[in-house]
């Protein structure tokens, strides 16, 4: 490697460790701003609203969080393709007939989530 490449290898390193830095920074403020604006819904019992040229909306979504124990158990011969219990590779098989409703019974239970949408107007 010649010291031109050299250089541009340091300076696109460097660039992108800010940038993860400046990720993590961000993400983190998302976290804080999205539970500021869900406790305030909580508060007030709303599940939208407008303010300004924004309207914000929470959409309640029940997840399923499977058992990789009894996941395994209920589907011994497909284990290989999911290796790991992962809701969208899942939801996949289901959707390609790989497996059925009855074949994941009492592998996974229920989680309520609420997604938080803001749009501009």
């Amino acid at each position: 490697m010649d010291q031109k490449e050299s250089v541009n290898v340091d300076q696109t390193v460097r660039r992108y460790h800010q940038l993860k830095q400046k990720q993590k920074e961000i993400e983190q403020e998302l976290a804080e701003l999205r539970q500021q604006i869900m406790n305030h819904c909580t508060d007030q019992g709303l599940t939208e609203f407008e303010i300004g040229n924004y309207s914000v909306k929470i959409i309640a979504q029940d997840r399923r969080e499977y058992d990789e124990h009894k996941l395994y158990r209920a589907l011994p011969a497909l284990w290989w393709k999911i290796s790991k219990a992962d809701s969208s590779k899942i939801s996949s098989m289901l959707k390609l007939n790989d497996i059925t409703e009855d074949d994941l019974q009492g592998t996974y239970t229920m989680k309520k989530v609420s997604l938080l949408h803001v749009d501009r107007k």
